[in-house]
């Protein structure tokens, strides 16, 4: 980062990145991350794991695109995410009983039992995620948030 204070000649820049929605919103991510990984119930377990678990345990057996459209975690990434929750146990890969191309992923029993352990401790992650904000603030930020998303489904 360059420490040289502005030149007198050069025009001021009006822009204050710092202020910006993307960077706020990427801070505010790391925060959140940050605080995941020191209160999850597993020190291995990533958040968009969890996330994965949640969808299997709600919606029972999945394809990939399922998975990916109840996460929204991306083809590429899933992929490697199933791959390592496999090698933990947590989930099995079956090929599908109509189409032995297509394959379901299937939530295991020490898959069960890990999603309910991290249910509380996700339950305090979001706690401490907010934990600067009133309710008013927690219910318009989350209204905002699903607002901004509103027409990338």
């Amino acid at each position: 980062m360059n420490s040289h204070p502005p030149d007198k000649d050069s025009p001021t820049c009006e822009y204050d990145f710092t202020q910006q929605v993307g960077y706020l919103l990427r801070r505010a991510y790391q925060r959140h991350t940050e605080i995941f990984l020191q209160n999850s119930a597993d020190p291995q377990l990533t958040s968009t794991q969890f996330v994965t678990l949640c969808a299997l345990c709600d919606h029972g057996p999945s394809s990939q695109a399922e998975l990916i459209k109840a996460t929204a975690i991306d083809q590429g990434t899933i992929r490697g995410l199933i791959e390592r929750l496999g090698k933990r146990g947590l989930i099995e890969v079956r090929a599908a009983e109509d189409d032995k191309r297509k394959v379901i992923v299937h939530i295991t029993g020490q898959g069960r039992e890990l999603h309910q352990r991290m249910v509380s401790a996700a339950l305090r992650i979001t706690e401490l995620t907010s934990r600067n904000l009133n309710q008013a603030e927690r219910l318009a930020l989350s209204f905002l948030l699903e607002k901004m998303l509103k027409g990338d489904e």
